[in-house]
């Protein structure tokens, strides 16, 4: 990764990344230090200043908004709902950087309610590893942080962030919270491989193909790929693989829901049968979503072009 183009004040030059991290350390201490409402009213202008400025991320994230509500959604209803992605993903990062700061107890006072607990633990007892298969959406972190305290660390799979030092950050600020963060890479694969096979808890992102490997499913009506990492792993080491969400609710509050695990027979063909586990998660993302589509935090395009709604 490059460094970016030097910056120079006075005598110090600073590469761009330096600054991109010195930038995001002192807004994370800002907003953590800072009394709930007043960050919370940063949230709101934050995310009010995005939805002005990025013309061309209002136009995929309305795509989005008339794939995942289907025909009907008025010009107004599509704008409100775009306009209130963008409020709720700010609202994601203001709490991202407060949640490693939280108490134990006000963790617990925040996962207002948990819609599904029952199906982790049965899925646990079987000593096989869990996989959570998350969609972008709500506060997967603070959910997180509240099964760690219930006796279910998570090893999730994040993006690495450019530069270095800023994903060095953020995986410090996570282990606080009780989550182990693996880079998405070459060696991801075996982490995660290992977590399971000690019955460990792994959390996957899976709506958006990141690394563009994926296979090939339907997905709110149109074709795209997903990754099959998911399905790939629950048939190497017998996870079963419950979709799970975390969403931001009023106050400051969070509900999580896990669903039942994902049921798909198998035919022993490992290819076909890697599409077709994940034609079924998808189907199940698509109804997490649903439930909250302005909190799905995805603001880059999902489908091939001419795919993305109007």
């Amino acid at each position: 990764m490059g460094a970016g183009r030097p910056c120079r004040r006075g005598n110090v030059v600073l590469p761009s990344g330096t600054r991109k991290y010195l930038t995001y350390r002192v807004l994370a201490g800002f907003l953590a230090a800072a009394p709930e409402p007043l960050a919370r009213v940063a949230g709101i202008v934050v995310g009010g200043a995005m939805w002005v400025a990025q013309p061309g991320t209002r136009t995929v994230v309305g795509g989005h908004m008339d794939r995942v509500v289907g025909p009907g959604l008025s010009i107004r209803a599509r704008q409100g709902l775009v306009r209130r992605a963008f409020l709720s993903y700010a609202r994601y990062w203001v709490e991202s950087a407060r949640v490693s700061r939280y108490a134990p107890a006000t963790i617990r006072e925040k996962m207002v309610h948990v819609d599904g607990m029952e199906h982790l633990v049965a899925a646990s007892a079987q000593g096989k590893g869990v996989i959570m298969a998350l969609p972008h959406l709500g506060g997967w972190e603070l959910g997180g942080a509240w099964l760690a305290d219930c006796g279910y660390p998570m090893t999730a799979v994040a993006e690495v962030l450019d530069p270095p030092e800023l994903f060095s950050f953020f995986v410090n600020e996570r282990s606080k919270l009780g989550l182990t963060i693996v880079p998405l890479g070459e060696g991801s694969g075996r982490e995660i491989l290992r977590t399971l096979r000690s019955g460990g808890l792994v959390g996957l992102i899976c709506d958006r193909d990141i690394v563009g490997n994926g296979v090939t499913v339907g997905f709110f009506g149109a074709t795209t790929t997903l990754p099959g990492g998911p399905a790939a792993l629950s048939m190497r080491t017998g996870a079963p693989v419950l979709p799970t969400a975390v969403y931001l609710g009023p106050d400051g509050g969070h509900y999580g829901v896990i669903a039942p695990p994902i049921a798909y027979e198998r035919t022993g063909k490992m290819g076909e049968d890697i599409v077709g586990m994940t034609q079924a998660i998808a189907a199940e993302l698509e109804k997490l979503i649903r439930r909250a589509p302005e909190q799905w935090h995805v603001f880059q395009p999902n489908w091939p072009e001419g795919q993305a709604g109007r």
